[in-house]
């Protein structure tokens, strides 16, 4: 491995962690209406475990209120129970073809909950970034050791590895920030 290849990596990996995060960011349920809430419930269909994105068309008529809707209110029930059973938190409404989400209005409490979660997320994401860093600059010390490295290249990886890290823990901590 040489000292591209081990920047490369680690800052790749550094992106990966920061990704992850504002996925799972994605899935918190706020105050306001989004497919992504949903998208990825687990729905027992067709003989096998699917994706609730790839079985229903997911929408947001109002702010408030997700719907999916399906070709056949057998399915629908399917649906139902599998939101249902969901930990997302909402009680979803069948009306024929289509199912409501209605989302309900945070608490003050639920407000403080969801602060805290979103930084716990962010932390471990920033404990992933750092986990990369450290990687990275154990790699370098093998290939200073294996002497394919002067102690000079050693400095100069250690300092981008340091640069990466910092850029991914600052936009860890822009995004939660932003989201709470």
């Amino acid at each position: 491995m040489t000292a591209e290849e081990i920047l490369f990596e680690a800052e790749m990996s550094m992106e990966k962690s920061v990704d992850y995060m504002v996925h799972e960011f994605s899935a918190v349920r706020t105050g306001k209406a989004s497919p992504t809430l949903v998208e990825n419930v687990d729905v027992e269909a067709y003989g096998s475990a699917m994706k609730l994105k790839q079985l229903a068309l997911i929408t947001t008529p109002e702010p408030r209120c997700s719907s999916c809707n399906r070709s056949t209110p057998a399915q629908s029930a399917t649906l139902r129970k599998a939101l249902k059973d969901s930990k997302i938190g909402i009680t979803p409404l069948v009306d024929g073809k289509i199912i409501r989400l209605p989302i309900p209005e945070l608490s003050e409490e639920r407000r403080k909950d969801l602060v805290k979660s979103l930084r716990q997320m962010a932390e471990e994401a920033r404990v992933r970034v750092r986990a990369n860093r450290r990687s990275a600059l154990d790699e370098a010390k093998k290939l200073k050791t294996s002497g394919e490295l002067t102690e000079d290249g050693l400095n100069d990886i250690e300092i981008d590895v340091q640069k990466l890290t910092d850029k991914s823990v600052k936009q860890s901590t822009t995004t939660s920030s932003a989201r709470s």
